[in-house]
């Protein structure tokens, strides 16, 4: 399922894994170039820590037609429920999710009502970009739990 406005996309899938074991591997930013499907998180960088938490700070390697550096900080933390960081722009990236009949309910959140330029990132076609890459993450999220049979 994927819902959107002008500046918040989200798309929800069902995965066939515990919530914790979902939670913990987004809480792990070594994880994140594993399960991302826009091709952009390339590494962590050294110095973050090995797992987040509420006001954690964790810089990535990226690449969007160029490579660059991106320090994240963890601003919404409810384990296993929650966890979302934002970057310098202001947008949080966010990750909720909720037990269900037959595994974890994940949605994934781009939610850039709260950053300064954010008609700048709609004008740049960000929200369509990023449908796109959170549902091919969340696939890879679901390929990785199926993995661990």
């Amino acid at each position: 399922m994927t819902t959107s406005s002008r500046y918040l996309v989200s798309v929800t899938r069902l995965i066939q894994a515990d919530r914790q074991w979902l939670f913990d591997v987004l809480a792990d930013p070594a994880q994140h170039p594993l399960i991302d499907g826009s091709g952009s998180v390339k590494a962590v960088r050294p110095g973050g820590p090995a797992r987040l938490s509420l006001g954690a700070t964790f810089s990535m390697d990226m690449h969007l037609a160029a490579d660059y550096r991106i320090r994240n900080t963890v601003v919404e933390f409810d384990e296993p429920a929650l966890i979302g960081w934002r970057h310098f722009n202001g947008h949080i990236w966010r990750y909720r999710f909720t037990e269900v009949a037959g595994g974890t309910e994940v949605t994934e959140e781009w939610d850039a009502r709260g950053a300064p330029n954010r008609l700048a990132l709609v004008l740049l076609r960000f929200p369509q970009r990023n449908r796109a890459g959170m549902i091919a993450t969340l696939d890879r999220l679901a390929e990785l739990a199926g993995s661990r049979d």
